[in-house]
């Protein structure tokens, strides 16, 4: 009888962390940006969506990207909760993170995530590679708040890392940077989190 008992307990908590599994993929209920555009070039839209779940106190972020079949239907390729920073992280004790939401852009069949972290724009570019989209360039602004930007081009596929400064109002570049950076592989965007991003 003992055994039974236990065995219909350990039921109900597995049958209970399943709920909580799936009620937590549910949550992702407000809707804060859709994107259209032909991601894989067959002259079909495809669809980038973020949404953010409103019953967590931390505010967590989803992006999912759906791309379109020959059966002119959208399949989900990418769900990602880690790419985009929780507006209240839990490191912040409460506090907003300080930064606005990134936005996300299809141009020329790629996409691209703009963001603006502790004042630096960053631009984040994806190509989409036999279902996965690799991050193969990263653009940086940062500026001073006088008369000088700072900026970076990173270019994964090369291997490459410039940086320079430009005065405020001309295109002239100065102390102009390059190097070298070590890459195994394009980095997938289903695997990177907002702190991978931030140390490029």
């Amino acid at each position: 009888m003992k055994i039974l008992f236990f065995a219909f307990l350990l039921f109900l908590a597995k049958a209970n962390l399943y709920a909580q599994k799936n009620d937590s993929k549910d949550n992702y209920t407000f809707q804060v940006q859709i994107e259209e555009g032909d991601l894989n070039n067959d002259k079909h839209y495809d669809k980038v969506i973020v949404e953010m779940d409103l019953k967590d106190e931390t505010r967590p972020l989803r992006l999912q990207i759906f791309l379109s079949q020959p059966n002119k239907k959208l399949q989900l390729v990418v769900s990602s909760t880690k790419l985009i920073e929780d507006q209240y992280p839990v490191s912040k004790l409460g506090e907003h993170n300080g930064n606005p939401i990134p936005d996300f852009f299809i141009e020329e069949g790629k996409l691209k995530m703009l963001t603006d972290i502790n004042d630096r724009k960053s631009s984040y570019e994806f190509r989409l590679k036999q279902n996965n989209f690799e991050l193969i360039k990263i653009s940086r602004v940062y500026w001073n708040g006088k008369n000088t930007t700072f900026e970076t081009e990173i270019d994964l596929i090369a291997k490459t890392k410039i940086e320079f400064e430009q005065e405020l109002g001309s295109d002239e570049i100065l102390n102009k940077r390059k190097r070298e950076i070590k890459i195994n592989a394009l980095p997938k965007i289903q695997d990177l989190s907002f702190f991978d991003l931030e140390q490029y």
